[in-house]
């Protein structure tokens, strides 16, 4: 097989409700020049079958297993190290691609020299009705992201000819802020398609569903990973909790007159 131009990571735990419609979701994209790398994380349900069911049938995927649960940013980098692509993508084990998701954001790459890209996309439920639209701005620096992570991982692609490979620091939550604000130490901004490319699955009860947990989280990675000062912290931590509150009851007012 030829050197792959996109290296598609996805970290699993536990998830072989979800692990069958994101890869079925990579198997569709118009786009055919990629390696989907799946990290198992020592699941105990029957995830790791799944992958293995998947990586006889396309010899463009291979699997990972992990012999302890160690988190998703080491699952993650364990995918970026032996990624060959020159372009590192993530989807997560229980979101899906749209079928143009690939060649929409790789031709936008690289028709206009961008390092770094994310795009909007759906927030969906279990049914897989569509919930919500996560729009985004057309870039953002590395202060913008300080004030509002807009970037969803399951979009987010960046390019190793510019940057090299990047990895994810190892912390339990909240790893891929730090690794685009890691990219955004080396680049002035990222950019975005305002087209949704993906599907973000809503779980009950997920990490990213708890807001104390998530702001919790932010605060530490600025002060432990960032190295911000105190002042710094407030300062930026104050516009991400803002943000954060207006931009859930913003959403909450669309969906509340939408149905009139």
């Amino acid at each position: 097989m030829r050197t792959p131009i996109v290296s598609i990571i996805t970290p699993v735990y536990n998830s072989a409700a979800y692990l069958d419609k994101a890869i079925q979701s990579v198997l569709k994209q118009h786009f055919i020049s990629w390696e989907l790398i799946i990290v198992d994380d020592a699941s105990t349900d029957e995830s790791l079958s799944i992958a293995y069911m998947y990586e006889k049938q396309d010899a463009r995927i291979s699997v990972i297993s992990l012999e302890k649960n160690s988190g998703a940013s080491v699952a993650r980098n364990r995918g970026i190290d032996i990624a060959q692509g020159r372009f590192i993508a993530f989807l997560d084990s229980d979101d899906q691609w749209l079928v143009n998701k690939l060649n929409a954001q790789i031709a936008f790459m690289t028709t206009y020299n961008i390092a770094f890209s994310y795009s909007a996309y759906h927030k969906v439920d279990r049914k897989g009705w569509i919930i919500d639209t996560v729009s985004v701005p057309s870039k953002v620096s590395y202060d913008d992201l300080l004030k509002m992570n807009v970037i969803g991982c399951l979009t987010a692609v960046y390019d190793t000819h510019v940057l090299g490979k990047i990895f994810m620091p190892d912390i339990r939550r909240r790893q891929d802020l730090g690794l685009w604000l890691k990219i955004l130490k080396k680049i002035p901004y990222a950019y975005g398609l305002s087209e949704p490319l993906a599907r973000y699955q809503l779980r009950p009860g997920s990490v990213s569903s708890n807001k104390w947990i998530a702001a919790r989280d932010t605060w530490r990675l600025y002060r432990n990973v960032e190295k911000l000062s105190l002042f710094s912290t407030t300062y930026f931590f104050m516009h991400y909790s803002i943000n954060g509150l207006l931009r859930t009851r913003f959403r909450a007012l669309i969906r509340v007159f939408g149905r009139y």
